[in-house]
């Protein structure tokens, strides 16, 4: 197949004698859409479960398809898959569900691209797009395959554990066929010896040859077990890790679902934690505001608090006057004490020359 161009993306290009009958069931089944032709580049579309895959179809010639009815439809059930009128999406089957998106920028191009994101085995089948403008309608179907390798490998390990087995079961029917056909000539080579009257010799010969060959058979029989035994191990080995892949194929899908779960939180975390941010933002310019209020307080306390100190300053000179002032009135007011002391001890002074004398005067009086 050659690349080519159609609507302004490129597609691949089907040769005009493969599309022509394709266009004529079209323009056949759809009388009325001889005004609309719909075209899938590529028929078959294949991918790997868990992917993104795109299904392209464009209008043939192009047309701006952005104000029409677009439809991508499941054959198999019927449903609808996605559908997109007149720029808003509308209804579609609950499997798609956020896992579908109509390229509306080829739109305008007449391009009816269809993204299907984390494809899973379930949606391999054929898609109808349909287009309808006016009274045309035209439509074109694509088929998508969607192989899954974990499917693939457990079949591959089913299938040679089913060729090993057989392979141990012909081995040991062979071992026992050749076993009882060894035992069967020894057999004969006995009823030989006895008919022909073989000496004692010859037979005790041919008895050790045949105890030798039984010994060999015994050890042959020995080994053969051994290798069932090993093979059996190797088969029980086999189911085991068959039983592994199904089990961890189960948990990728499982964990597929949980992904997607954890993403849709995740969104939704994100949102709530947006309108958080913006919460703060605002918490914060109110803050700003509180703020620029505060340090305007704060200056005008520092302006008191320095006309405080100027005063302070100024009081200062005159609180030490006050306190030299007070000095010395303490120390006049020691000094009428002193003088007082003086006095008083002069008066006792007096008061004690007084008093021998007065009793002179007594005497002589008597």
């Amino acid at each position: 197949m050659a690349f080519t161009s159609g609507c302004n993306h490129p597609s691949f290009a089907l040769p005009w004698r493969t599309l022509l009958p394709y266009l004529l069931a079209l323009h056949l089944l759809h009388p009325g859409s001889a005004q609309l032709t719909v075209v899938a580049p590529s028929l078959r579309v294949s991918a790997i479960v868990g992917q993104d895959v795109v299904l392209r179809c464009h209008l043939s010639p192009c047309k701006d398809v952005r104000n029409s009815d677009i439809r991508w439809i499941q054959q198999r059930s019927s449903g609808i898959v996605h559908h997109y009128q007149d720029g808003v999406d509308l209804g579609q089957m609950e499997e798609y569900k956020g896992r579908t998106e109509l390229l509306r920028d080829g739109l305008s191009d007449g391009n009816l691209d269809l993204r299907i994101t984390a494809v899973t085995s379930s949606d391999s089948g054929s898609y109808i797009c349909g287009v309808k403008n006016g009274d045309a309608y035209a439509e074109a179907v694509v088929n998508l395959e969607v192989s899954d390798p974990f499917s693939m490998i457990i079949l591959y390990w089913t299938v040679a554990l089913a060729v090993i087995i057989t392979l141990l079961v012909g081995s040991f029917v062979v071992n026992v066929f050749l076993h009882r056909k060894k035992a069967a000539q020894s057999r004969e080579l006995k009823r030989k010896d006895a008919m022909l009257g073989l000496s004692a010799a010859n037979l005790k010969k041919l008895a050790s040859k045949l105890n030798k060959n039984a010994d060999e058979v015994e050890d042959c029989n020995s080994e053969l077990k051994k290798d069932c035994e090993e093979m059996g191990s190797v088969v029980a080995d086999l189911k085991k890790l068959a039983a592994e892949l199904a089990e961890h194929y189960e948990e990728m899908g499982l964990l597929s679902v949980t992904l997607k779960r954890l993403a849709d939180k995740l969104e939704q975390r994100t949102k709530e934690l947006d309108k958080q941010h913006s919460q703060f933002q605002r918490h914060f310019q109110n803050m700003d505001f509180s703020a620029g209020k505060q340090k305007e307080l704060v200056t005008k306390l520092e302006e008191h608090c320095e006309q405080m100190e100027r005063r302070n300053v100024k009081l200062e000179a005159p609180a030490v006057k006050v306190g030299q002032q007070a000095k010395e009135s303490e120390k006049q007011k020691s000094e009428p004490k002193e003088r007082h002391e003086e006095m008083a001890e002069q008066s006792e002074a007096v008061g004690e020359s007084l008093s021998p004398n007065q009793s002179n005067m007594g005497q002589s009086m008597g």
